[in-house]
């Protein structure tokens, strides 16, 4: 059973850590795939100022063409100056007319491509100025027109044609408006797949807790119905009532282990009554020494069972908290009995109450148990969660226990902390606050 047990334990663990892995997978994929979209975005409008310059001069050279005014000892690229994205300035050998140069500028964006509004203006080297401005819509526009934008003077030794798009970014992003949604979708599926994933594997995380659950509350309500089911038994043999030892030793059984499964039970209805992070509790004048005393007292047969041995330091001075006497009693009665669940050699307790500093009375409890891994303490106050036992195969419980511990510690507005050493022992620091 042992072996079986072991081997679910360990499948469970590999199809765990292969499902992480795969999440892990899943994540870097989609991080790749973002990081590639917003590259590609990049790259994409990278391309469209890249053709936007190039129908640019296009636009010029159809001009040139046109009004006869191309200086054929340059070629395009020598006489049209990007001052930045936004501006260029195009050296001229002659001053054209206002209505000849708008027309057949016109003209030639529509016939290149160029679908934005421009500030076209004309300088002149021999007044230093700009002779004249003028505003030249695209006839699709989408943007307000800005005819009464100053322009910039740019003081040259030769006539100059200078064209300035106002709106050129907006134009070029309006262009890309088709990849820029496609990437929009693509990002919002990959969030809802993201999304989808998480929760798939919240759910089956959620599944497995739920399976181990139920696999401890069968185990552990199984065998000591099996236990007083034989009990039971022996008491309806014929005769049994001429043997009044064996009477009393099986009351005894049916006893004890009906009391573990009242306990048990208790347990469970009072974790499940606790759904908030913050337990409602009744505080009241505790006298710790004898608060610690009267819950050893409750679980002593089952100390007695172990064969444990539980040793408790008080402290001289009496001390008393306000606090909710049966919740920490609970706390401390749990505490003991997974010292002693988990200790594979005889258990060995000890529980020291010190006055730790002006606003906190601490309570140690010390065992010679296995031990805890690091990596586990972290996970040891969540619901359900059962730390791994090793060599140790009797352990039964629900993984409630140090959960309910550590809400009635923050109900107190106490801490809990934990060191523990493999092979050695485990030690529990409750602090709680003397007021």
């Amino acid at each position: 059973m042992i072996k079986i047990w072991r081997h679910r334990l360990n499948f469970v663990r590999m199809r765990s850590a292969t499902l992480r892995w795969i999440m892990v997978g899943c994540s870097v994929i989609i991080a790749f795939i973002l990081i590639a979209q917003l590259y590609w975005l990049k790259q994409v409008y990278n391309l469209e100022q890249q053709q936007f310059h190039s129908n640019v001069l296009a636009s010029v050279r159809g001009l040139f063409n046109e009004m006869d005014i191309e200086d054929e000892s340059k070629q395009i690229k020598q006489v049209v100056e990007a001052v930045d994205p936004n501006t260029y300035i195009v050296r001229l050998a002659s001053l054209p007319q206002q209505d000849t140069l708008v027309h057949y500028l016109n003209d030639q964006f529509e016939a290149f491509k160029v679908w934005t509004d421009c500030d076209v203006a004309i300088y002149s080297k021999k007044k230093q100025s700009l002779l004249y401005e003028y505003y030249l819509p695209a006839a699709a526009s989408r943007f307000p027109q800005v005819s009464n934008a100053s322009l910039p003077v740019f003081h040259k030794e030769y006539d100059y044609l200078l064209l300035h798009f106002p709106h050129r970014s907006k134009y070029i992003i309006q262009e890309m408006l088709f990849w820029i949604v496609t990437a929009v979708l693509l990002l919002l599926v990959l969030i809802g797949l993201s999304i989808s994933m998480l929760y798939l594997y919240r759910q089956k995380f959620l599944n497995e807790l739920q399976k181990d659950f139920v696999n401890n509350f069968t185990h552990e309500f199984k065998t000591p119905l099996a236990v007083m089911k034989i009990a039971s038994d022996v008491l309806i043999q014929p005769g049994i009532e001429n043997k009044p030892e064996r009477l009393l030793k099986y009351g005894n059984v049916i006893k004890e282990q009906t009391e573990h499964l009242q306990h048990q039970v208790e347990r469970l209805l009072k974790t499940a009554t606790v759904e908030s992070d913050r337990l409602l509790i009744r505080k009241e004048p505790c006298q710790l020494n004898e608060l610690i005393e009267n819950a050893l007292g409750q679980i002593e047969p089952f100390i007695s069972s172990r064969a444990a041995r539980v040793d408790f330091v008080p402290d001289e001075n009496e001390p008393v908290i306000y606090a909710d006497r049966s919740q920490l009693q609970l706390v401390i009665i749990n505490l003991v009995e997974n010292a002693i669940k988990y200790c594979s050699n005889q258990p060995h307790i000890i529980i020291e109450l010190r006055n730790g500093d002006a606003d906190f009375y601490s309570i140690l409890v010390k065992d010679n148990g296995i031990g805890i891994e690091e990596k586990n303490i972290r996970f040891l106050f969540k619901k359900f969660y059962r730390v791994p036992t090793g060599n140790v195969h009797n352990v039964n419980g629900f993984g409630l226990g140090l959960n309910f511990v550590k809400k009635v510690i923050d109900a107190h507005n106490g801490k809990i902390s934990i060191h523990s050493v493999m092979g050695i022992g485990t030690e529990f620091k409750i602090q709680l606050p003397k007021k």
